[in-house]
């Protein structure tokens, strides 16, 4: 995982709202896309930046993609961030 990759994909809202909508479990990408007002193909392009960061990961069942959060990532930055403020 790079901190680069990560930082640039939480660097934009939609993704953020995509982690908002995982946080409550694993859902369909068009239950992701449900829930904005963007083609299927843009939200497509979200999801991939979010996958390529390793902040989500695809499960494929028959012909359906569920999409959910995967939450080492996201604790690594949390410690990482942690020590750099310097809370040990």
């Amino acid at each position: 995982m790079s901190f680069a990759e990560t930082f640039k994909a939480l660097s934009d809202p939609a993704r953020r709202k995509i982690l908002e909508l995982l946080k409550s479990g694993r859902l369909s990408a068009g239950d992701i896309a449900g829930q904005f007002d963007m083609s299927q193909a843009t939200v497509s392009y979200h999801l991939k930046i979010l996958k390529n960061a390793d902040l989500i990961r695809e499960t494929r069942e028959k012909n359906f993609i569920f999409y959910e959060l995967n939450l080492t990532v996201l604790e690594e930055i949390m410690v990482w961030l942690s020590e750099l403020k310097g809370d040990a």
